[in-house]
């Protein structure tokens, strides 16, 4: 079951406790990934209020949208970089991404193996993909009020099976939402304090999301045969300029 398009833009555009998740689960990623210089960063689901620190610096910034969903521009006010696409299938050239966030995708997807083998054709060699899902221990999954309480929660032993199946190499994990997913502003008042705390505890039982930094290693024989792991530099891209786009 996907969301609506709609319900998510005024879930974390238009409630404080929206703008708060945003901001908590974004600030996460930006510590996994302070910097995209010149690199192609693309989104899948509803992962664009994540990309917006690197609008700057990367060649390239991608919203990839599902049909399911449903598109919205984004960002407001600059030229539209969100595409409506197939679940399954991306506008995008394989292994012309340097770093892939998917939020809202994978965990309300009826075709887990295919959505996972889409990211990784577009990703290149050692690129970087990073899964935001529900946490099925957290008390975010089950408040219907939010996008965190529909589809399928994961735990991290789930989650990380699952990556590796579809074989992305699992490097590093953390989590987000500490703070109760209530509207109140009592709670939202001391929001970042309940971020804070959560982190210096590095426990990932009491969070609303679980986010899981994966890489893609693809390997060719060498002169002896022993596989070895092919990395690329980053390179440079013209950027998504959709003609005539007007903001919302």
């Amino acid at each position: 079951m996907h969301h609506d398009v709609v319900d998510l833009k005024n879930f974390y555009y238009r409630t404080g406790l929206g703008r708060a998740a945003q901001r908590a689960i974004r600030d996460q990623v930006t510590t996994l990934w302070p910097e995209a210089q010149g690199q192609t960063v693309a989104g899948f689901g509803f992962a664009v209020p994540l990309l917006r620190p690197y609008l700057g610096d990367a060649r390239r910034v991608i919203g990839l949208m599902p049909q399911q969903q449903g598109v919205m521009h984004w960002p407001a006010g600059l030229p539209n970089v969100s595409v409506l696409c197939q679940e399954t299938l991306w506008p995008i050239q394989t292994g012309h991404v340097d770093k892939l966030v998917v939020m809202h995708g994978l965990e309300t997807t009826e075709n887990a193996p295919a959505l996972l083998e889409e990211c990784w054709r577009v990703l290149g060699p050692g690129g970087r993909a990073l899964f935001i899902v529900p946490n099925r221990a957290g008390m975010w999954s089950r408040r219907e009020g939010t996008p965190f309480g529909f589809g399928k929660p994961y735990t991290l032993s789930q989650l990380e099976t699952q990556l590796k199946r579809a074989r992305f190499v699992p490097e590093r994990h953390c989590a987000a939402l500490f703070q109760p997913p209530s509207h109140s502003r009592f709670w939202l008042r001391w929001g970042r304090l309940w971020e804070k705390i959560g982190r210096n505890l590095a426990t990932h039982y009491a969070s609303g999301v679980l986010m899981v930094e994966v890489s893609k290693q693809v390997y060719a024989p060498t002169q002896n045969g022993t596989p070895e792991a092919l990395r690329r530099p980053a390179r440079k891209v013209e950027s998504l300029r959709p003609a005539g786009a007007k903001p919302i």
